[in-house]
């Protein structure tokens, strides 16, 4: 298992690099000059703007620019902001709030999902995985800015159940409605995964011979399919909990809540490289790290996988 581990954290390595050295580079290739978005309309000397130019590094070639960091983030530095103020404190600021609204959505979707991808697979072909595969197909085909902004519209301007913006209210009531949504279109996915792996299961040459065993129906299924049916949801919500912090970015901004993305948003409107590819840096490493952790625990679980 030593080994196992050890092979999986080295082949993280040239995912972070290459996973950087992309993000560093669309960053780098952004229009537009971070001074002078920094400034704004009231112009600073040019001794001044040379001096930012110079503390930042903004002149240097792509590839010094983009070693420096590298060179910073393994000494655990993400950089620093125009303000001076480091980006990985920035970011710790506002992670609680992220992560309080990516733990409310993960676990909506997980109970909204595996509940219709269990109904749905029990009735195959029958009314229960009809409504299961139409309610997949059709929030997997709208995107999820449209589900926000119905649902911000709906129930917090129109009927304002909820505040339709900011974390006022506190947890859970500031959260269930943006969390919501992102479960909604994140469980269909998840529906969809469970309906289709529980109708496999049912139908192998195992479960077949547990009932002519004479093994009750409920036996057979809650005690040997969905157990075996369970093992690819698993897998697909512990990388699901990753790709939630990163989902949560575009619905942050939409109901004005003081998270990731709300940094990510205005680091972006002020050309501030340094802040964004330390937010997406930190997002994928999170990303790793939940993969690693499922591929550690699968090695746990079934011995084959670490051969």
């Amino acid at each position: 298992m030593l080994g196992y581990t050890i092979r999986r954290i080295l082949q993280m390595v040239p995912v972070v690099i290459g996973a950087t050295f992309i993000i560093y580079a669309l960053t780098f290739l952004m229009p537009g000059d971070p001074v002078a978005a920094l400034t704004g309309s009231r112009p600073l000397p040019e001794s001044t703007v040379a001096q930012i130019r110079l503390a930042y590094h903004l002149d240097d070639p792509f590839l010094i620019q983009y070693g420096n960091y590298m060179l910073g983030l393994v000494q655990g530095n993400f950089g620093i902001d125009f303000f001076g103020r480091p980006v990985l404190g920035l970011i710790l600021e506002r992670l609680p709030v992220t992560f309080a609204l990516a733990m409310t959505a993960w676990a909506l979707k997980m109970v909204i999902g595996l509940a219709i991808g269990v109904y749905g697979g029990l009735r195959n072909g029958q009314a229960g995985d009809h409504f299961a595969l139409v309610f997949t197909v059709i929030f997997l085909g709208i995107p999820g800015f449209v589900i926000a902004l119905g649902a911000q519209t709906v129930f917090g301007v129109q009927l304002g159940w909820v505040d339709p913006a900011g974390i006022r209210a506190g947890w859970p009531l500031a959260f269930i409605l943006p969390a919501l949504v992102m479960a909604i279109e994140a469980s269909a996915g998840l529906a969809r995964l469970t309906r289709t792996s529980l109708v496999d299961v049912l139908r192998a040459e195992y479960l077949r011979t547990a009932r002519a065993k004479g093994l009750s129906p409920r036996r057979v299924i809650w005690g040997h399919a969905l157990r075996n049916a369970m093992i690819p949801v698993v897998t697909y919500l512990g990388l699901s909990l990753a790709g939630m912090l990163g989902g949560a970015v575009i619905i942050e901004a939409i109901f004005n809540i003081p998270g990731i993305g709300g940094l990510m948003v205005a680091a972006i409107n002020n050309k501030e490289g340094t802040v964004v590819v330390g937010i997406a840096t930190m997002l994928v490493l999170v990303y790793l790290l939940f993969n690693l952790f499922v591929d550690l625990l699968y090695g746990i679980i079934d011995p084959r996988v670490r051969i």
